[in-house]
This record gives C-alpha cells, structure tokens and sequence, in this order.
C-alpha cells in the first residue's frame, strides 16, 4: 500500500464517491453501481483499482456468491499522517511569513 496508489485511487470521483457510500455501511458492487449511476462494468473496474491500492478489501456472503466490499483504515490512516505533516510544515512556515511581516511592517 503505498500512498501513490491510494491518491491515484482516489483521485477519480466516482471512486470517492465508493469510499464515501462504504464509510456508512458496506455494499455489494450492484448496490454500489447503482447508488453512483454507474454501469456494472465500469463499477467493476473502480473497484478493482480500489482493491489494488488497498483502499477496500470483500468478504462473502453465506453463500459465497456475493462479494461485500468494506474500507480499509490503514491507507486512510497512512494518507492521514501525509496530510497532517504538510499542514503542520505550513503552518510554521506560515507563522515564519506572519512574524517576518509583523517585524518588517514597522520599519517603513
């Protein structure tokens, strides 16, 4: 799993549109299609990037036959921290920019 794939994934929008549907429950691939208006085919394929970023991972039903697809949370937890050492980068740099402006302000 790396956080290439998992930007990459997540960079289509139906494909967002899967993981914000599977945060409230999991779904079999039709419902998914359905709820997003797209094809089987096509709800197939984003689902197969999904699963190979590690993004979603499928159980079956009793019988076997039905795949349910559910979140996995170690990517969004990886992709989490990623967001969270650029923001707090930013907000050094920005409180830096901020102090330089206040300091340099009153020299004019």
């Amino acid at each position: 799993m790396s956080l290439d794939a998992t930007l990459a994934a997540l960079a289509d929008g139906t494909r967002r549109g899967v993981v914000d549907l599977l945060r409230k429950s999991p779904r079999r691939a039709s419902d998914l299609a359905d709820a997003l208006g797209a094809s089987k085919p096509a709800m197939s394929r984003h689902l197969r990037v999904l699963r190979d970023s590690g993004l979603v991972e499928t159980s079956s039903k009793d019988d076997g036959r039905e795949r349910i697809y559910t979140l996995r949370p170690a990517p969004f937890a990886q992709l989490r921290a990623w967001i969270e050492d650029i923001e707090a980068f930013w907000t050094v740099q920005l409180a830096s920019f901020k102090d330089h402006v206040e300091r340099t302000r009153g020299k004019r």
